[in-house]
């Protein structure tokens, strides 16, 4: 038998950041994160006159916090208990939209807060790493785990097998986020989601799309 595969991202799922992000926004640079938007490049206005910051500016701003202000990231509650119950029977890969400067970062972060698995940096949509880990892995059943919708689209065209979960968890952004058109099923608690995860890992349980 193939051992399963986990591949989960990071922010939002394993560690809150953008109500980190948008605490040290403020502290730093007037700046605030409007959380009902359910967006990010759209999100960050000047505290003063609510206007948009410029978009040339955003990545900047979210490249600085990464650099210096990772420390501010917490666990989400429930996902290093999951991973460790899922780990028994799986394989796990975190696959996060960083760039490669920052792998050792990430992977010292997730550390200190007692997650040590396989990390994968990557730019862009998902689908086509994901598809590489897998190989890499000769995985049998794989589950994918991400906040954003567009990163459920990319894996379902390009590793259409996978079970692919939608987890918004921080809960001043979720309420904003509709559920992803491409994952099967969307929970935004690792209390529960391990047990659908676990189920599809160690079973043959797949969910139709919606329709």
């Amino acid at each position: 038998m193939k051992r399963p595969l986990l591949i989960t991202d990071c922010d939002e799922v394993l560690l809150h950041m953008v109500s980190h992000f948008d605490a040290w926004l403020g502290e730093a640079h007037d700046i605030r994160f409007a959380f009902e938007t359910g967006q990010f490049r759209e999100a960050l206005t000047h505290r003063a006159t609510g206007e948009l910051v410029a978009e040339d500016r955003v990545w900047p701003l979210l490249t600085e916090f990464f650099q210096g202000e990772m420390h501010r990231q917490t666990l989400v509650p429930g996902a290093l208990e999951a991973l460790g119950r899922i780990g028994e029977v799986a394989d796990i890969v975190i696959l996060t939209n960083l760039g490669d400067e920052a792998h050792s970062w990430r992977v010292d972060q997730l550390a200190s807060h007692g997650i040590r698995h396989e990390v994968v940096c990557n730019r862009g949509g998902k689908g086509i790493p994901a598809k590489a880990i897998i190989d890499r892995y000769q995985a049998g059943a794989t589950v994918f785990v991400d906040d954003l919708p567009v990163h459920h689209a990319s894996v379902a065209e390009h590793a259409p097998d996978v079970h692919r979960l939608h987890m918004v968890a921080e809960p001043l952004l979720a309420p904003a986020i509709p559920a992803a058109e491409h994952a099967h099923a969307r929970i935004d608690d690792w209390p529960t989601a391990c047990g659908w995860i676990l189920e599809r890992l160690q079973g043959s349980n797949f969910l139709p799309m919606r329709p």
